[in-house]
């Protein structure tokens, strides 16, 4: 006999007992891995690894063609700016064609039968000519009597007293002209400027 709290128990009784609270506790689970877990839930394992290469496989592929394009592209320009460079070239040539045909026909000319006047005036005729289609083409002069003196576009290479005050460091003279073509400087123009001593500084040396 069993007793419990001053009362006498049947041991049949005891033991239905502990039978009946042992149906009731669940047994404890045995620990599951997360990652088991998650593929239960989810797509298998092997099916993420699958689905995952794929899609990186893809955007390298992308990642490829992009590439190509590019170059080819880079390419593509770079060709297009040659053949608009040997276009724009072969233009300029185009138009001193004539210009070379009318210096060709000065320089043949009979020295015995040609005055030194009509030489001249041929040869001025092709320099105004060329000078007209180069200036179409962008080519730009520089340097002119009574400019002001620019260091960035001038080379002084002489200098004069100035006449008055008002022509201090304007340019007395062209040497040789300067040119730009398409806004750059292409040859300064070599120039003689004048510079301008106030009286009142006897001999002192200009600036």
């Amino acid at each position: 006999m069993t007793k419990h709290k001053g009362k006498t128990r049947h041991p049949a009784e005891a033991a239905g007992e502990a039978e009946a609270q042992g149906a009731v506790q669940p047994e404890t689970a045995p620990p599951q891995d997360a990652a088991a877990a998650g593929g239960a839930l989810g797509e298998p394992e092997n099916e993420t690894v699958r689905r995952l290469t794929g899609q990186v496989e893809e955007l390298n592929d992308r990642l490829l063609r992009l590439a190509a394009e590019f170059d080819n592209f880079k390419k593509r320009t770079q060709r297009e700016r040659s053949e608009t460079w040997s276009r724009a070239q072969a233009e300029v040539v185009a138009g001193v064609l004539d210009t070379l045909d009318d210096l060709g026909r000065v320089a043949h000319l009979d020295p015995d039968a040609t005055s030194a006047r009509d030489v001249l005036a041929g040869i001025e005729l092709v320099e105004r000519k060329l000078l007209r289609e180069l200036s179409g083409a962008g080519l730009e002069r520089v340097g002119a009597p009574g400019d002001g003196f620019d260091p960035n576009s001038h080379e002084a290479v002489a200098s004069l007293p100035a006449p008055d005050a008002g022509q201090d460091h304007k340019v007395a003279a062209v040497m040789q002209p300067g040119y730009r073509f398409g806004g750059a400087l292409l040859r300064p123009a070599r120039v003689s400027v004048y510079v301008w001593q106030d009286p009142a500084d006897g001999d002192a040396e200009p600036q």
